[in-house]
């Protein structure tokens, strides 16, 4: 069985960053796409970023454009979420998930992981 679990989180002051990582161990999908979500208090579940696992080839929302920056480790089984010059509204806790391919839905969720900016 897939398990996805993240780490990296905790508090930064506004301007800072943090590396934020998703180790997947067991069975995988043969070329899966993986991706970052995030939840604020009160508010709906939101897409971030992801990575095609094959080819690479990565996409974001556009609130985190050019400041949130997705990449995996293909020997370690690890995405990455690089995330510079956060603000107040990047707290939220942060989930990797994983699905098999882009037709499908994410299936696969990782624990999730606490982000808190501070002002």
């Amino acid at each position: 069985q897939v398990q996805l679990v993240e780490s990296g989180g905790g508090l930064v002051q506004a301007g800072g960053s943090l590396r934020l990582s998703c180790v997947a161990s067991g069975r995988t999908f043969n070329m899966p796409v993986m991706g970052w979500f995030r939840q604020a208090p009160g508010k709906e579940r939101e897409f971030v970023a992801a990575i095609n696992w094959s080819s690479g080839r990565t996409s974001y929302a556009d609130s985190v454009k050019g400041r949130f920056t997705i990449s995996r480790d293909n020997a370690k089984n690890t995405v990455y979420l690089q995330m510079n010059s956060l603000n107040f509204e990047d707290t939220a806790v942060y989930y990797c998930a994983e699905r098999a391919d882009a037709r499908a839905v994410y299936g696969i969720w990782g624990q999730g992981a606490q982000v808190t900016v501070s002002s």
